[in-house]
């Protein structure tokens, strides 16, 4: 067994694709709508869905908005240097919601930074976990 994607809602799928694509580097590997049931799928990841996990993007027609609710927290993600990649990404504009540094207690380096949907992503220096 294997996980192999995890699926978020969002408002605007091809402002969604763009921040997941740009902003973070995926590759969008799939996309499809399916008119009978008014939604349209985005597959994105770092590499082929056959080797590696990814997000499903799910845009609902008919819907204009969403409530995250409490129980989702957020995707995580590693990164290389995570000081760089974040001046990068505030460089495009993108809301880090918490910068840069070692997490209480620990010597994990981590930040978070929000998508266009509001969900949070963690990012996470390579080697400090």
């Amino acid at each position: 067994m294997r996980i192999l994607h995890s699926m978020i809602r969002v408002n605007d799928l091809e402002e969604s694709i763009k921040f997941y694509s740009e902003v973070l580097g995926m590759k969008l590997l799939r996309e499809k709508e399916y008119p009978e049931g008014k939604f349209s799928l985005a597959f994105l990841g770092y590499g082929n869905e056959t080797e590696n996990t990814v997000i499903e993007l799910t845009y609902n027609w008919d819907t204009k908005d969403y409530e995250h609710g409490n129980a989702f927290g957020h995707i995580a993600i590693e990164v290389d240097d995570i000081y760089k990649v974040c001046e990068e990404i505030k460089n495009k504009g993108v809301k880090v919601i918490r910068d840069p540094g070692p997490m209480m207690g620990s010597r994990l380096l981590l930040a978070f930074i929000e998508d266009p949907n509001g969900y949070k992503i963690e990012l996470i220096e390579k080697g400090t976990f």
